[in-house]
């Protein structure tokens, strides 16, 4: 399974402030390793930020996205005390969640 992803969510002023930095090598497919062999493609597709029975982000992504991918945004409803989930599926079918609750 993948490393955790670091998720912080804010509230202030009935808005709330996600910052998700997510654990992914991201492979295009077209680097060479040392022995000039290419490196299979592994990259996260989607993204998905839930909060509560609500998607505020969907998100889809491609191999040209960097290493370790950091996303930023806002939307209005969260309340302190709130659980937002993350979610992210690549191309190879694994998957990772993780939550964090808003400040």
């Amino acid at each position: 399974m993948a490393d955790p992803m670091r998720v912080r969510a804010l509230e202030q002023g009935g808005v709330t402030e996600i910052k998700v930095l997510m654990r992914h090598d991201m492979e295009t497919g077209l680097r060479k390793d040392t022995a000039g062999k290419l490196v299979p493609a592994h990259f996260i597709q989607q993204i998905s930020v839930r909060h509560k029975e609500r998607e505020v982000l969907s998100a889809q992504f491609g191999p040209s996205i960097s290493k370790d991918p950091f996303v930023g945004f806002r939307f209005k409803g969260g309340v302190k005390g709130d659980k937002i989930t993350v979610t992210w599926v690549d191309n190879l079918g694994e998957k990772r969640s993780d939550e964090a609750v808003i400040a």
